[in-house]
């Protein structure tokens, strides 16, 4: 038969054990949130390195594909003037920049640089970045509006996207760009 003094010493082990059991607990508790810290600090550290990887990229093709145009600027068949590149306005609340225009007497061309080019790049610039060009340079709205994506990827999704929405598309062939 078990006594109150025989149940009293199991429930003196029972909260003994528990209290041990809590210690144990708080310290690999702590040690699991040092660790998560630690590890969410280098994923950190990693995301931001791939995106500056990413920029850079971007950098890279903005300036290829600015220099070569800026070399013979033509586009399409179509002399301009000049070239502008990194072209920023803000007005009415409305902010856009845009990689690299091109503008003669009667025609502008609005063209998106992209390391890799996505579908979803030619629809961004068919209606957002179109949109904004109008609303923050008005004084090239009786302009021909030319819209075009350089990028030194293009798959064959990108390409029939831009022959639905008549953009054209610039990409790299060695050392030279070619019209698609």
């Amino acid at each position: 038969m078990v006594t109150k003094e025989d149940l009293a010493n199991a429930i003196l082990d029972l909260k003994t054990s528990q209290k041990e059991i809590d210690v144990r607990w708080e310290k690999r508790h702590a040690k699991t949130e040092a660790t998560v810290e630690k590890v969410s600090k280098q994923i950190e550290k990693v995301s931001k390195l791939i995106g500056n990887v990413s920029n850079n990229q971007g950098y890279i093709a903005e300036e290829f594909f600015y220099n070569s145009l800026s070399l013979n600027p033509s586009l399409n068949g179509i002399n301009y003037d000049f070239t502008d590149k990194n072209a920023s306005r803000k007005r009415n609340g409305i902010e856009d920049e845009f990689d690299i225009l091109m503008v003669n007497g009667k025609d502008i061309a609005i063209i998106e640089t992209k390391y890799k080019a996505h579908s979803t790049d030619i629809e961004k610039l068919v209606t957002k970045k179109l949109d904004n060009f109008k609303k923050l340079y008005p004084e090239y709205k009786d302009y021909s509006h030319h819209l075009a994506l350089a990028s030194f990827y293009i798959n064959d999704d990108v390409k029939k996207e831009a022959k639905n929405n008549n953009v054209i598309l610039l990409q790299r062939k060695g050392e030279l760009i070619e019209t698609i």
